[in-house]
């Protein structure tokens, strides 16, 4: 299962400037520093950003990009989500998944009668929920743990679970 490959997924978020020779703070989508490394070039709204340096922070990391190089150049990025294609994810093993390419397949019941289209992945702290948009444009969630069978193309949802 792979979402389109150019769907952007983001990574972080820039929660400000910290200092004044353009270093930001992010706020990480995820916990593995050395991924997010790897990656090395970011887009931010557009404009491609060159990883150059990144720590880690009480408050998530303090990065450096080549481009950004000083205090007011940082702060116009307050709120800038940092993006990478889909394609740029490592894959898999067969039996796992990304959330991103759960949304937007279409969600149907154990007869494959279709009940909606996955909207989005929440977690509230008790696991994770598929939220699923009906024709009728009413939404409602599932436990995706208890209640979701993942396909490639479709996913199948608990008779239980229907509203």
């Amino acid at each position: 299962m792979v979402a389109a490959p150019d769907r952007l997924i983001t990574l972080a978020v820039v929660t400000g400037a910290h200092g004044i020779t353009g270093e930001v703070r992010l706020k990480p989508f995820t916990e593995d520093a050395a991924q997010f490394k790897a990656y090395g070039i970011f887009s931010a709204n557009g404009t491609p950003l060159t990883l150059k340096k990144l720590r880690p922070d009480p408050k998530g990391w303090v990065v450096r990009f080549s481009e950004i190089t000083d205090r007011n150049q940082a702060e116009s990025l307050r709120g800038v989500a940092l993006t990478v294609p889909r394609k740029a994810l490592p894959d898999l093993p067969a039996d796992e998944y990304y959330y991103i390419d759960l949304i937007g397949l279409p969600c149907v019941d154990p007869a494959g009668q279709l009940i909606g289209v996955s909207v989005a992945v929440e977690n509230y702290g008790a696991g994770d929920i598929l939220e699923i948009e009906k024709a009728d444009k009413k939404r409602f969630m599932v436990p995706i743990a208890q209640a979701v069978d993942v396909h490639d193309d479709h996913l199948v949802i608990a008779a239980d679970f229907i509203e």
